[in-house]
């Protein structure tokens, strides 16, 4: 099952392109495609019923966040062990979180503006949460996932790190336009295998990051668990689960973005997100 939100609208994706959800529904699921991961599982059984209909095309220029609200937003940080090394840090023993802001949420495509400093690159896989889980065991944790999507923990390094620990990486990586999310979100059951997909980003055309998801850390349902045990996952919550080597801050020399910089982000059997950056006006 493949979920847009296009021209702020859900759409569930059909062999022939997308049918808007509270149409075919007849009015039982809103438009609000946030509103559909409080009522998941009533949502997939009526969609594994849908027999299909005429579909719009997916208008690209439309599309926005599957996930455009969400209640909460985990970060991993050091979940892929070669970007551990290249950032100089300790290969964790346990999940490295923190959390990013709902206003830095965007879509998938478009222009994000350049804040003062240094701002970086990090390619994500991000888990959306479609039932409550709270003190889940990791055996069970997918079932607690409406989808994946693909998302970009963007970074503006110098406040990252500036001042003494713990510093502020919340804040580095929630400026406007730092969680871009789209352009689809994809229900697991899509996925030959949903904990080894491939990865990565490129800048200006040229590659910067290229990974699978097998080579994590902590897998996505160990980090559900360990989350789930501290805090309970709701509906529509987003879990970015880390990124791996090759980010800009890390190489020399480094490679940080500009304005009129095109960054394209994409993981296997999702899809493609591509964005431009701009100067912020004064």
């Amino acid at each position: 099952m493949r979920i847009y939100n296009m021209s702020g609208r859900a759409f569930l994706g059909t062999d022939s392109g997308a049918v808007d959800i509270e149409n075919v529904s007849n009015g039982a699921f809103s438009s609000d495609v946030q509103s559909l991961y409080s009522r998941w599982d009533e949502f997939t059984q009526w969609a594994s019923g849908f027999e299909g209909g005429p579909g719009v095309e997916i208008d690209k220029s439309t599309l926005s966040s599957p996930v455009p609200l969400p209640p909460q937003i985990f970060a991993i940080g050091l979940n892929y062990r070669d970007h551990a090394l290249e950032s100089g840090l300790d290969i964790p023993e346990i999940p490295v979180v923190f959390g990013k802001f709902p206003a830095s949420v965007t879509g998938p495509y478009g222009k994000i503006l350049l804040p003062d400093g240094a701002v970086d690159f990090e390619t994500e896989l991000v888990v959306v949460i479609g039932k409550r889980a709270e003190s889940v065991r990791a055996a069970d944790a997918w079932s607690h996932v409406a989808g994946l999507t693909v998302g970009q923990d963007v970074s503006e390094r110098h406040t990252q790190w500036r001042g003494t620990a713990p510093q502020q990486f919340g804040l580095a990586k929630s400026f406007p336009g730092f969680s871009p999310m789209g352009p689809v979100l994809v229900s697991p059951d899509e996925f030959e295998n949903p904990d080894d997909l491939e990865l990565g980003c490129s800048v200006n055309g040229t590659s910067m990051q290229k990974s699978r998801t097998s080579d994590m850390i902590f897998t996505i349902p160990e980090i559900i668990e360990y989350l789930a045990h501290i805090v309970p996952l709701l509906p529509g919550d987003a879990i970015f689960t880390g990124t791996p080597a090759g980010v800009g801050f890390s190489r020399n020399p480094k490679v940080l973005l500009g304005a009129g910089d095109t960054l394209t982000t994409y993981v296997e059997g999702i899809g493609e997100m591509h964005h431009t950056f701009g100067p912020r006006a004064v």
